[in-house]
C-alpha cells in the first residue's frame, strides 16, 4: 500500500489501513464533527458517502408532553402507584405488573439516516486500488488509486470549524471526469442541481416505532407539513469548487477534465433549531430559510479552500485528542493493517492501544459542545430507517457507558452534550415526576431521545424488567458530579450541576417510602434487565430496594452534600438528605458469599446475565473498593466469577472495568481478548439479546453483538485506562490492575479526580516514572498509591513533579 509523503510524515499519528474499498457499511470508515457524521466507503468508480446529521430524529418537540397526558388519562398516577406498592409488598406480582402497564407510554423516537452522496470518477484505461486509511489522530479518511494511468487521491474529513463534511479529490498525471448525485431514504421534497452544486430538502417522520414493536400499523409516519408550529424539515447543500467543464441536469452535477475538486456538505434542520433553543411555543424556520442556511455554510466552506479547511480541522481535532495517550507495548505510531495487525490479535498490546484511541476518536467525532445531541447507541452513524433499539438513548447503562471515558481520557468538553440532554430531561421529567408519581424533582426511565422522553416505554406490554425503572435520571446525574470531580469547576457546579443534582435528589427523597423495618425503600424496584425466581418459581422483575437503586441514590445524596459544601450552600434539602442517608439499605452479602442483587436471596433466572447492575457500586460509583471495603469487594469478585465471561461489547467493557477496579488485571485482559476477536458471522443478522451468542469486532473495528452498538467502543477506552490509572476515593492509584503480559507501556495526559493530570511509564511490569500536575491554581496535596505504598505530595498551583519508581520526588517544574 502506497502513501503520499504528507501521509508518511504524520509523525506519531496512529493510522488504520484497509487494502480494499468497503463492501458494506460495517467496513466503512467513520468521520464526524459532533453534528455531521459520515461513513466513507471509498473505491474507484461509483463510491458512497453515507451521511448522518445528529438532529435527524423522528418525532416532535411536543411528543413527550402528549404521551404523558395520554398515560395520565389512562388512570396512571399516585393513587394507582399506591396499589402497585401494596401488591409488590404482598408479592402479588401479576397484579403489580397489570397495574404498572398503564404507566407505560408508547416508545421513544428513532435516530435516522439523512443522505447519501454518490461520487463517480471515470478515466480511460485500467484502474488499480491502492488502499484506504483512517487517521485516528487527525480524523482524515484517505484513499489512493490509479485510474487510467493517473494517480488519484481522495481525502474526507468532518470539520467542526466549518460545520461541514469535506471531500478533496486530486488527480495527478492527467484529468478525470466526476459525477455527483445525492439521495435520501427520507421523504425527498426538494432536489436540485446547478453549476455550484446540489441542494436537498427532506421531511422527517413525526413518529418512528422501534423494531421490537412490530404491530405498529405505520412504523414511520410522516405529517403533512408543519405540525403544531413545528415543521419536520431538513436541508442539505453540496457545493463544489473544481477545475474542468461543469454541467448540471436532472439532479446530477458533473465535471469533465478535472484535476482537483473540493466538495463540502452542510445541513440545516428544524430539529437543530429546537435543540439549540427549546421552547414550548415551537415555530420552525421556513423551508426556504433552511435551504439558504445550508447553502451559505457550504459556500463559506468552499471559499476557504481545501488547504485552510484541512488545517483548521487538524488544529481543532489535534487540540482535543493530543493531550491523552495510552500505549501498551512499544507501538503507538504508524500505519496498521486492520485485518493483519489488529483483528489478528497477535499483538494484544497494539490492539489495546488502537482500541483506546479509537474510542476517543469516536467520541470526539460524535459529541461536541453546541453541535447537537449527545452520542447515541450508534454514536452519530446509522444507515437504517428502523435501527436496532431505535439508535436512541438507553439510560440503564448504554448512554452512561458512552461517556465513562470522557473525563479520564481527556475529553471533558465532549461530555457537555450529555449535560444538555439532562437539562431537557429535568424539564420533561419534572412533569412526569409530578403527574405520574406525585413526587418533586425530575425522573427518567429506561429510554430517552433528543426530545427528552422521560416516561416508561413499552406500549402497555413492555416487561417491567426493562420498562419500569425509575433510576435513569439518577444514574445520568452521576456524570454531572464526575465532570466537577475531574475539573473542580465551581462555576459549572453552581450553574448547571447543583440545580440538576438537587432536582434528582428531591425526586429520590419523595420516591423513598418507609419500610416495615425502619429502612427507606424504593418500590417498585427492578434490577435492569434481570429477572429472579419467586418463591413460587416464576420469573419476576418487581421487588423493592434493589442493590442498584440503593447505590445510585446513595451516590446522588453524597454528591449533593459534597456539592453544597464546595459551594457553601445552605439548602433545606440537605437536612432531608442527612436524615435519609443512614436509613438507606447498605450493600448485603448473600449466604453464598456474593453481593445481593435483590433485598432477599432470590435466585437469578439467568445466572450469567449480561447486565451487572448490582455491581455499579464497584464501577463506576466507587462505593466498594478492595482496600476500603475488602469484604464487599471479595463478594463482588465472587459475583463476577458466577456471572462468567463473554456476551457483547458493552457487557465486556463493563466487566473489564469492574475487574480493573477489583485489581484483577489478568481477568481484565482475558475479557479484553474475548471482546476484540473478529466477529465471524453475518453482522446484518441480529442475535438474541441474552448473550448466548457472543459478539466481537467488525472489519471497521466497531463493536457488535450484533446489532452494532458503539457503547462497547467507548467503554473499552474507559476500562483500559482503569487498568493503568484510577483516581476514585481521594487516591490516585498507579498500575492497579496491570496484567503481566503488558509489561511495558505508557500513559500520558490522564485526567484524575480532584483536578490532577498524571503521566507514567513502566518497564518489565514496574513503574519507571510518574508525573503529576496540579491543574488548579491553589497549592494542594495529592495522595498516590503504588502497590501497598501510599504517599502524599504537595504541589503549588500549576506545578508538576516527576516521581521515581519508589514515588520519590526527582524533579519539580513550576506552574506557568
Amino acid at each position: 500500500m502506497e502513501h503520499s509523503d504528507e501521509e508518511k510524515a504524520a509523525g506519531d499519528d496512529l493510522v488504520l489501513a484497509w487494502p480494499r474499498p468497503a463492501a458494506n457499511w460495517f467496513e466503512a470508515a467513520p468521520v464526524g464533527n459532533g453534528r455531521l457524521g459520515a461513513m466513507v466507503f471509498g473505491g474507484h468508480g461509483r463510491s458512497r458517502l453515507q451521511v448522518n446529521d445528529s438532529t435527524i430524529w423522528s418525532g416532535r418537540p411536543q411528543g413527550p408532553a402528549e404521551a404523558l397526558a395520554a398515560v395520565v388519562a389512562s388512570g396512571a398516577g399516585p393513587e394507582r402507584l399506591a396499589e402497585v406498592r401494596h401488591a409488590v409488598r404482598a408479592e402479588d406480582h401479576r397484579r403489580a405488573e397489570d397495574l404498572l402497564m398503564s404507566f407505560e407510554g408508547d416508545y421513544s423516537q428513532e435516530y435516522l439516516p439523512f443522505l447519501d452522496l454518490w461520487t463517480t470518477l471515470e478515466a480511460d484505461g485500467d484502474a488499480a486500488y491502492l488502499g484506504r486509511r483512517l487517521n485516528l489522530d487527525d480524523g482524515v479518511a484517505a484513499e489512493s488509486f490509479e485510474l487510467g494511468g493517473r494517480s488519484v487521491r481522495r481525502r474526507v474529513w468532518a470539520s467542526r470549524p466549518a460545520r461541514a463534511v469535506c471531500v478533496e479529490v486530486t488527480v495527478d498525471g492527467g484529468t478525470a471526469d466526476m459525477r455527483l448525485e445525492m439521495s435520501s431514504p427520507l421523504r425527498v421534497v426538494h432536489l436540485a442541481a446547478g453549476a455550484a452544486g446540489l441542494t436537498l430538502g427532506v421531511e422527517v417522520p413525526v413518529d418512528g416505532a422501534p423494531m421490537h414493536e412490530p404491530d405498529v400499523a405505520e412504523p414511520l409516519r410522516y405529517a403533512a407539513g408543519a405540525d403544531g408550529g413545528y415543521d419536520p424539515f431538513a436541508a442539505a447543500a453540496v457545493r463544489v469548487a473544481a477545475d474542468g467543464e461543469v454541467s448540471a441536469s436532472d439532479g446530477v452535477w458533473s465535471v469533465r477534465g478535472m484535476s482537483r475538486a473540493l466538495i463540502v456538505i452542510t445541513s440545516s434542520t428544524s430539529a437543530a433549531d429546537y435543540w439549540a433553543d427549546p421552547a414550548d411555543d415551537v415555530r420552525s424556520a421556513s423551508r426556504e430559510d433552511h435551504l439558504a442556511r445550508a447553502v451559505r455554510d457550504a459556500e463559506a466552506a468552499v471559499a476557504a479552500g481545501a488547504g485552510e479547511l484541512l488545517r483548521a480541522h487538524r488544529r481543532d481535532l489535534h487540540g482535543l485528542l493530543s493531550p491523552a495517550r495510552l500505549t501498551i507495548g512499544d507501538r503507538r505510531s504508524g500505519t496498521f493493517d486492520v485485518e493483519k495487525d489488529v483483528l489478528s490479535g497477535e499483538d494484544d498490546g497494539l490492539v489495546a492501544t488502537v482500541m483506546f484511541q479509537l474510542g476517543r476518536y469516536l467520541l470526539a467525532s460524535s459529541s461536541r459542545p453546541d453541535a447537537g445531541p449527545p452520542a447515541n447507541l450508534q454514536g452519530i452513524w446509522n444507515a437504517d430507517m428502523r435501527p436496532p433499539w431505535s439508535s436512541n438513548y438507553t439510560v440503564n447503562i448504554n448512554t452512561q457507558m458512552n461517556y465513562w471515558g470522557a473525563e479520564s481520557a481527556g475529553l471533558p468538553e465532549c461530555h457537555e452534550p450529555l449535560f444538555d440532554l439532562i437539562e431537557r430531561l429535568a424539564q420533561t421529567g419534572g412533569r412526569v415526576s409530578r403527574e405520574l408519581y406525585g413526587t418533586g424533582g425530575w425522573v427518567t426511565h429506561h429510554n430517552t431521545d433528543m426530545w427528552g422522553w422521560a416516561l416508561p416505554v413499552g406500549m402497555g406490554h413492555g416487561n417491567p424488567s426493562w420498562a419500569i425503572w425509575m433510576m435513569g435520571g439518577v444514574w445520568l446525574s452521576h456524570h454531572l458530579w464526575e465532570h466537577f470531580e475531574f475539573g473542580r469547576d465551581l462555576a459549572f457546579l453552581r450553574d448547571r450541576g447543583w440545580p440538576l443534582l438537587r432536582g434528582c435528589a428531591e425526586f429520590c427523597l419523595d420516591w423513598l417510602v418507609d419500610g416495615p423495618d425502619g429502612r427507606l425503600d424504593t418500590i417498585p424496584s427492578t434490577s435492569p434487565e434481570n429477572l429472579f425466581l419467586s418463591r413460587r418459581g416464576t420469573p419476576e422483575s418487581l421487588s423493592y430496594s434493589t442493590a442498584m437503586d440503593m447505590a445510585l441514590i446513595r451516590a446522588v445524596f453524597s454528591h449533593c452534600l459534597e456539592a453544597a459544601d464546595a459551594l457553601g450552600l445552605d439548602d433545606p434539602i440537605l437536612g432531608r438528605i442527612r436524615t435519609a442517608m443512614p436509613r438507606l439499605r447498605p450493600p448485603q452479602i448473600a449466604p453464598d458469599g456474593r453481593l445481593r442483587e435483590w433485598v432477599e436471596d432470590h435466585q437469578e433466572q439467568d445466572p450469567h446475565h449480561r447486565h451487572l447492575s448490582f455491581l455499579a457500586s464497584v464501577y463506576p460509583l466507587g462505593q466498594i473498593d478492595p482496600v476500603e471495603t475488602p469484604d464487599l469487594a471479595a463478594a463482588a469478585e465472587r459475583s463476577m466469577d458466577a456471572r462468567g465471561p463473554g456476551a457483547m461489547g458493552w457487557s465486556w467493557a463493563w466487566k473489564i472495568a469492574l475487574r480493573a477496579r477489583l485489581g484483577d488485571g489478568r481477568a481484565a485482559r482475558d475479557l479484553f481478548l474475548e471482546a476484540t476477536r473478529p466477529y465471524s458471522d453475518d453482522p446484518e443478522v441480529n442475535v438474541a439479546v441474552d448473550g448466548s451468542q457472543w459478539g466481537g469486532l467488525l472489519p471497521n473495528l466497531f463493536s457488535t453483538h450484533p446489532p452494532f452498538q458503539i457503547d462497547g467502543n467507548y467503554g473499552f477506552t474507559a476500562a483500559l485506562l482503569e487498568m493503568v490509572v484510577q483516581s476514585h476515593g481521594g487516591v490516585i492509584r498507579v498500575l492497579p490492575a496491570l496484567p503481566g503480559e503488558w509489561s511495558e507501556g505508557s500513559a500520558h495526559g490522564v485526567r484524575c479526580r480532584g483536578g490532577w493530570i498524571a503521566g507514567l511509564d513502566w518497564r518489565q511490569g514496574a513503574l519507571t516514572s510518574l508525573t503529576l500536575r496540579n491543574a488548579l491554581a491553589e497549592t494542594r496535596t495529592v495522595r498516590v498509591r503504588l502497590g501497598g505504598r501510599t504517599v502524599e505530595r504537595t504541589l503549588a498551583g500549576g506545578e508538576e513533579v516527576l516521581l521515581g519508581p519508589s514515588l520519590d520526588i526527582r524533579e519539580r517544574t513550576p506552574g506557568r
